[in-house]
């Protein structure tokens, strides 16, 4: 059995071995028995800390959603608001983050689409990532507030295929970037 830890520092250990565990076997791997095994720790305790799989699916998703989120906002702080800027460097950072999360994330992404608790849970996140690129591209469009919310949510679309299509090598993390930052600057 692993050693005791504090709840917080368990939580961050039991994530990353889910992680490691969807990296290498897939998310139908990931159950909270095969994660208690893995990390070395009783049933009980992966129970304490997620109630049930789709509990532990959704922890996973928020924080991967949450560490892309600070990226793009740390780099379009940094960034001139001028929309072909704010494009380049919020595409750069999307497919940097991709790279970084890896692949798991996209097979997480479709694992929370199998129950009616995850899929509500990934609805709020879109919604809260849509929210996130309309505040940052509306100051800098000419469009109605409702046509960038709207183009935002074929943003998201676009960028998660374009990662997708990154992570199965069908483009390098350049082309990804420079084709979502096209796609920016034309639709706003």
């Amino acid at each position: 059995m692993a050693k005791k830890l504090p709840r917080a520092a368990r939580r961050a250990q039991l994530l990353e071995t889910a992680r490691t565990i969807v990296r290498e076997e897939g998310t139908d791997a990931l159950t909270l028995g095969v994660l208690a095994e893995r990390a070395g720790v009783s049933k009980p305790i992966t129970y304490s800390h997620f109630d049930s799989r789709s509990g532990l699916m959704i922890a996973l998703y928020k924080g991967i959603m949450e560490q892309q989120v600070a990226a793009l906002a740390t780099a379009l702080s940094q960034t001139p608001a001028r929309l072909e800027d704010v494009a380049q460097v919020g595409a750069q950072a999307y497919m940097e983050c991709t790279t970084a999360v890896g692949p798991e994330w996209h097979a997480i992404a479709a694992a929370l689409r199998g129950d009616a608790q995850m899929d509500a849970y990934q609805q709020e996140m879109l919604r809260g990532h849509i929210a996130f690129y309309v505040d940052v591209l509306t100051p800098l469009s000419r469009l109605s507030p409702e046509a960038v919310h709207r183009r935002c949510v074929g943003l998201i679309g676009a960028a998660e295929a374009l990662s997708d299509e990154m992570v199965r090598g069908g483009c390098t993390k350049e082309q990804a970037a420079n084709d979502l930052a096209a796609l920016i600057v034309s639709w706003f």
